[in-house]
């Protein structure tokens, strides 16, 4: 299974608007489809943001 495969292939769309909220969070300007003109920087802010609101979301959903 290739990396950045979706499992479930209906969650596509929500994971796309959830990586452009993250990349308007941390100031990245992301457009539709591909994105090979960001630094790893800009892509590493992204991915760290969506993990960061990923985590804040969880832990709000144990308490």
């Amino acid at each position: 299974m290739a990396r950045n495969s979706v499992v479930v292939p209906e969650a596509r769309e929500a994971l796309d608007k959830f990586k452009m909220e993250a990349a308007n969070e941390v100031g990245v300007n992301l457009k539709q489809g591909y994105n090979g003109h960001l630094t790893s920087r800009e892509a590493g802010s992204v991915g760290g943001q969506m993990v960061k609101k990923m985590i804040k979301e969880y832990e709000s959903g144990l308490k």
